[in-house]
């Protein structure tokens, strides 16, 4: 079982048999008979459920072992048997509710759409939840352990907070469920004289409700227990605690922990340092990294702006150069010249008569500023160079402000030679554009032939009016000469 980032450790084997209790070497051997043929179903549905895990059949590995942690109820939802596992001994406990963890982790880890297919959606959904808001660690204590939390073995609790340290949505409910722990389970006693010589139960032990295969045992008065405990603790302390950044608290628990003797203290407190600076590096290198982002955006943002003002500038240069070429007009003015054929006026002498012409056209003192010369044609090709400049200017710098617009334009452009290289198709537009220059001309031969025909009936006209008007004068000669004799 892996967890994510903080946690380097792994869930016990289903098949570990190194948790063999010591009391188990002390039995008589007509009790290990007895208590081997009660189990045997249940080490016989262990191994199956082991052996469907191994080759990845995960939902008939989770349905064989089913049946062994799970109490039987009755109509009302009260409890009539509890779960063949809470009878089980200790070893077989262990490798049961350790199997069944793992095959947890296992769906978890699994895919969505592999995990849907395997479980369905709704039953997939339900396991995923299930560990990721910590019923799991509920569901244990109640079907294994008759709900006394302190009695949960102490491999179990280590699984328990490694698979919720892995994929829990939050730390605080393992924060939680640990501490319950440590506070309700027994102290560690290493006085194996007085365990082997029959001593009593511990008052704390004495009025809670134990499992039937810890006896007198307690599950954390062996050095083996002593060295689970210790695990535990550097699970709480080093790690759970670290994930809800309670720095301070882990220090001062690991300082005042009975559990721990020198060494380990030294050590576990040397390990909290070198985390916490890991973890000061880490956030550091965090900071830079965001700070270079934000560097980036502010560059990214005046480079932008300074395209824009560019574009503005360019902008009013078009426009000035617009006024400066094309909006300007030249007066050429009207000279006083006499009309052809127009007798001029005597002039009529006199001061009052020059007062009067005088008076009638101010034009010739007030004088008109002069109107501005036309551009000559150097300045206009410059004009017109200079405008070329700032379109190729301005295009470019859209062009660069939305690289979208060049991608499309190139995909463009690469979809229509791809195109035209297909032969069929080049024929097709040929043949296309050739009727359509075929109708052009149909139409522009159409229309010159209506304006000749047009033009000479005007022409016709035009001369049959002449006859008719010499005939008319010819007619008119002979009266006028007769009126005149």
């Amino acid at each position: 079982m892996t967890s994510n980032g903080s946690s380097h450790y792994t869930a016990r084997s289903p098949t570990d048999s190194t948790a063999t209790p010591t009391s188990d070497t002390f039995t008589p051997p007509f009790l290990s008979s007895a208590r081997s043929r009660r189990t045997s179903p249940i080490t016989k549905t262990y191994h199956q459920s082991s052996t469907l895990f191994l080759t990845r059949r995960l939902p008939e590995a989770l349905t064989t072992l089913q049946p062994l942690i799970t109490p039987r109820y009755d109509d009302d939802g009260q409890i009539l048997e509890p779960a063949p596992v809470a009878k089980a001994s200790r070893t077989t406990r262990i490798k049961v509710w350790s199997l069944y963890l793992t095959i947890l982790n296992a769906v978890v880890e699994m895919e969505p759409d592999e995990g849907k297919d395997a479980f369905g959606a709704q039953e997939w959904r339900t396991l995923c939840g299930k560990v990721r808001d910590g019923a799991v660690w509920e569901e244990v204590v109640r079907n294994g352990y008759h709900g006394a939390e302190g009695d949960v073995d102490s491999d179990v609790v280590i699984n328990l907070a490694t698979l919720l340290l892995a994929h829990a949505r939050d730390q605080v409910l393992n924060q939680k469920r640990l501490e319950s722990y440590l506070a309700t389970c027994n102290s560690p006693n290493l006085d194996v004289a007085h365990r082997l010589g029959g001593g009593h139960e511990t008052p704390r032990a004495s009025h809670r409700y134990m499992s039937p295969a810890r006896g007198a045992v307690s599950g954390a008065a062996t050095p083996r227990d002593l060295n689970a405990r210790v695990k535990i603790l550097e699970l709480y302390t080093l790690h759970v605690l670290l994930r809800n950044n309670e720095w301070e608290y882990a220090r001062e628990f690991i300082s005042v922990s009975s559990v721990l003797d020198e060494e380990r203290r030294e050590a576990f407190l040397q390990a909290l340092e070198s985390l916490q600076e890991e973890q000061q590096e880490a956030e550091r290198r965090e900071e830079e990294e965001r700070e270079r982002r934000r560097e980036e955006l502010r560059r990214g943002a005046e480079e932008a702006r300074r395209l824009r003002e560019e574009n503005e500038k360019l902008e009013r240069r078009r426009r000035e150069l617009e006024k400066a070429g094309g909006g300007s007009e030249v007066d050429y003015g009207i000279e006083d010249a006499p009309i052809r054929g127009a007798t001029p006026a005597p002039p009529r002498g006199g001061p009052n008569n020059n007062t009067r012409s005088a008076l009638s056209r101010p034009g010739k003192k007030a004088k008109a500023p002069p109107a501005a010369a036309p551009p000559t044609l150097s300045e206009r090709a410059t004009a017109a160079v200079r405008r070329f400049q700032a379109v190729i200017d301005q295009l470019g710098a859209t062009l660069q402000a939305n690289p979208m617009l060049t991608a499309r334009l190139l995909a463009f452009v690469l979809g229509l030679v791809l195109v035209l290289a297909k032969q069929n198709v080049r024929e097709r537009i040929r043949r296309i554009i050739a009727g359509s220059w075929t109708k052009v001309k149909a139409t522009a031969g159409m229309g010159a032939r209506v304006i000749l025909l047009a033009v000479g009936a005007g022409v016709a006209y035009r001369i049959q009016n002449k006859n008719k008007l010499k005939h008319l004068i010819a007619l008119s000669q002979p009266l006028v000469v007769v009126s005149g004799e």
